[in-house]
């Protein structure tokens, strides 16, 4: 029998790579996502689309309910839903900050929620959490993101411990760079609440380190963080944490094995690297 799952934030990126890849292996998928005209594709290669706006509760009770009433059960929760939104602590407005909060934890947290009187009853099930390598240092212009994805990872560890006796595994994934909309949109909002203030100086500076740092070999492609998902699927007893995309492992060893204030260094060396003129040779 196919196993049944549902995962959110499909529409594009890591979570529409995720769901073909997850097809392609036999699962039965429903994808969730806001923007459903964007997932033909994947209704096309055998994918059930759900509308879904995991800040919604109406909107995530009613997709489980779907879910449910079409396949009669649920194996795999993929909480893949998530943004970044960058700029300084000062100056994001408290509205953007919960929102942030909104979509990747409690958002996250109510799906969860949602499905495991299901998984509890079945004896079995798999709770994948999307977090990122964020979710074990910070950076700057990224306290609300990075305190959300620390989030994630407490939650999950939290978790893993409750669900034990019933046989409910939860995993976290850590991304890397990687190429999707995720880095534009943290850029853009970065730039529209903190390019002009007291914040500037730094706030441009990180914000040209973050665009070249999402292009040329070191960003991976989503597929490359799909097939990890679909590896912690799969796996009969899967790692608690995956390490995936660009520069992931590099990151996270270095977090482990520098003091504070070195790994500080590291951003304020590298932002200034950004405001270096360019000096073109004499012809």
């Amino acid at each position: 029998m196919s196993k049944t799952v549902l995962i959110t934030g499909a529409s594009s990126g890591i979570g529409e790579k995720t769901v073909q890849a997850l097809l392609g292996v036999g699962y039965t998928v429903f994808a969730g996502a806001r923007r459903v005209d964007r997932m033909k594709g994947l209704s096309e290669a055998g994918a059930h689309l759900l509308t879904l706006d995991v800040t919604d509760d109406d909107s995530t009770t009613s997709a489980v309910q779907t879910v449910l009433q079409k396949a009669g059960r649920i194996d795999v929760l993929i909480n893949n839903a998530g943004y970044g939104s960058y700029g300084a602590l000062e100056d994001v407005p408290p509205e953007e900050a919960r929102r942030q909060f909104d979509v990747n934890i409690f958002g996250l947290a109510r799906l969860t929620q949602l499905v495991l009187p299901t998984m509890r009853a079945q004896r079995s099930g798999r709770i994948v959490n999307v977090s990122s390598i964020g979710g074990t240092f910070g950076e700057p212009f990224g306290s609300w993101y990075h305190a959300t994805k620390f989030a994630v990872e407490g939650l999950s560890d939290s978790l893993r411990m409750e669900l034990h006796p019933f046989g409910i595994d939860v995993v976290i994934i850590q991304p890397g760079a990687t190429h999707t909309e995720w880095d534009a949109i943290a850029r853009e909002s970065l730039l529209k609440y903190s390019a002009n203030g007291p914040y500037r100086e730094g706030a441009n500076s990180h914000a040209k380190l973050m665009e070249v740092g999402h292009k040329g070999s070191i960003p991976k492609p989503p597929s490359v963080v799909a097939r990890t998902i679909v590896q912690a699927v799969q796996a009969k007893r899967p790692k608690t944490r995956y390490v995936t995309g660009g520069m992931a492992g590099t990151m996270i060893f270095m977090r482990r094995v520098l003091s504070d204030r070195a790994f500080d260094a590291i951003f304020r060396m590298m932002e200034r690297q950004m405001t270096k003129p360019v000096i073109l040779p004499l012809k």
